[in-house]
């Protein structure tokens, strides 16, 4: 029952959210927070200091009265889910506060929450101030979930100003910050934010996979590989591939290269230890033969001979984070609603600008474009690199469309536009 009052409430949310609220929304990620913050605090007169903000236990506390209050759904259905209580240990517990325990509605409940943390901010300083003098505070809030910060041009700004006020806001809904976990820095000692630190290094900001994030993340690999000190070696291949290429695709939009290498290089140590520990009476020569190959330029590869279905030989080897490519994330318009007709054109290139380098992407265009004879679905113009194209959903995704190859077809640039503009309806080319 709850997915379906969500598929009412969050086009309601998304036309209330705050533009740079990035988290639980469609077509956003952390990685549009972090290119927010660049945006925020990269140039040299951008702003210099930033308030790192977080809230005290955000889903287990926002007061009951204050969602049933202001959430546009209904209100009883609504009270009888908050009310439900949960069951711990056996006993039913009460739920006095908070947004239900794993209820698909819940991230969505939380962001109407805090939504008009950034609107209602900015307004109050521009009332206060006036709109020269509060553009110059160079205040600027972004949000993932309930984690946020807030820049300014001053520490005074935010300890007078902006914290106060934030404060209140959180009060009103329950809420408040975590004493622990809040406080003022300079750009220039840095803060983190979202598994990454942000920093200027000489005017430069720079932005790196946190200290935090990487010991957690090789605590979790190394735990992996003490924890299967018996299993094949392509079972532990198999088991710590996902786990690597997941940390490496994650930190690939920032300065991460330094980072992958330090990486790989504790693995590796964790690795040879796995190695040498099986074949204690067996010397390093013959170890590393065992559990390590070369091709071509490259030595030390951990990785399990093969033979494809070809019968030419390969190798089975572990991911290497260094391969994995560094590139600048497109990062979504703050006003950008999926639900918005008006937006649908842009919905459109922006995924195809996000999936152009992924394989599965090459491997639907190159479905679409033979299906098409290699022409446009509206003026059956040739679709050349010359001419560029574009991704188009028959049915728009605002109204429910797949996005099936089905539902897809390719355009010229061009020819994309006339079709939103004239609100021109194509069909599926025949394939030949």
């Amino acid at each position: 029952m709850q997915a379906l009052y969500l598929l009412a409430l969050e086009p309601v949310a998304e036309s209330t959210s705050d533009p740079n609220s990035y988290g639980f929304r469609i077509n956003r990620s952390t990685a549009d927070a972090m290119s927010q913050i660049f945006v925020a605090m990269s140039q040299k007169g951008s702003a210099r200091w930033v308030l790192e903000a977080d809230i005290k236990g955000c889903f287990d506390y926002i007061s009951h009265d204050w969602l049933i209050s202001h959430v546009l759904m209904d209100k009883e259905i609504l009270r009888k889910w908050l009310k439900a209580g949960l069951i711990y240990k056996g006993q039913l517990q009460a739920t006095e506060a908070g947004t239900p325990q794993g209820g698909i509605i819940s991230p969505t409940l939380a962001n109407v929450t805090l939504n008009g943390l950034e609107r209602e901010l900015i307004a109050q300083l521009v009332a206060k101030f006036g709109i020269a003098k509060a553009k110059k505070l160079k205040v600027n809030v972004v949000r993932y979930a309930d984690d946020f910060v807030i820049t300014g041009d001053s520490r005074e700004v935010l300890e007078r100003e902006v914290r106060p006020w934030v404060e209140a806001f959180l009060a009103v809904r329950g809420l408040r910050l975590s004493e622990e976990k809040t406080r003022i820095a300079h750009i220039d000692e840095g803060f983190d934010f979202l598994g990454w630190n942000f920093r200027k290094y000489s005017g430069k900001l720079l932005i790196k996979p946190s200290k935090k994030n990487a010991q957690a993340f090789y605590r979790k690999v190394s735990e992996t590989i003490s924890g299967n000190k018996t299993v094949r070696q392509e079972d532990l291949i198999q088991l710590l591939n996902p786990m690597l290429r997941g940390w490496a695709q994650y930190h690939s939009r920032v300065v991460a290269k330094q980072a992958y290498s330090r990486m790989e290089s504790l693995v590796f140590r964790r690795l040879w230890w796995w190695s040498k520990r099986r074949h204690p009476n067996k010397g390093a020569g013959w170890v590393r033969k065992k559990y390590f190959h070369s091709d071509g330029d490259r030595a030390w590869i951990f990785a399990v001979p093969v033979v494809r279905d070809d019968g030419s030989k390969g190798l089975n080897e572990l991911y290497q984070l260094r391969d994995t490519s560094i590139r600048r994330h497109r990062k979504i318009k703050g006003d950008f609603n999926p639900f918005d007709p008006e937006w649908e054109q842009y919905g459109e290139q922006l995924r195809q600008a996000r999936m152009e380098g992924s394989m599965r992407h090459r491997k639907q265009w190159v479905s679409l474009y033979m299906s098409q004879g290699g022409l446009c679905a509206h003026c059956g113009g040739a679709l050349t690199k010359e001419t560029g194209w574009h991704n188009h959903h028959l049915e728009y995704r605002v109204h429910g469309g797949s996005d099936a190859l089905f539902n897809r077809v390719l355009l010229h640039p061009d020819c994309h536009r006339q079709v939103h503009v004239g609100k021109i309806a194509l069909t599926k080319p025949a394939r030949s």
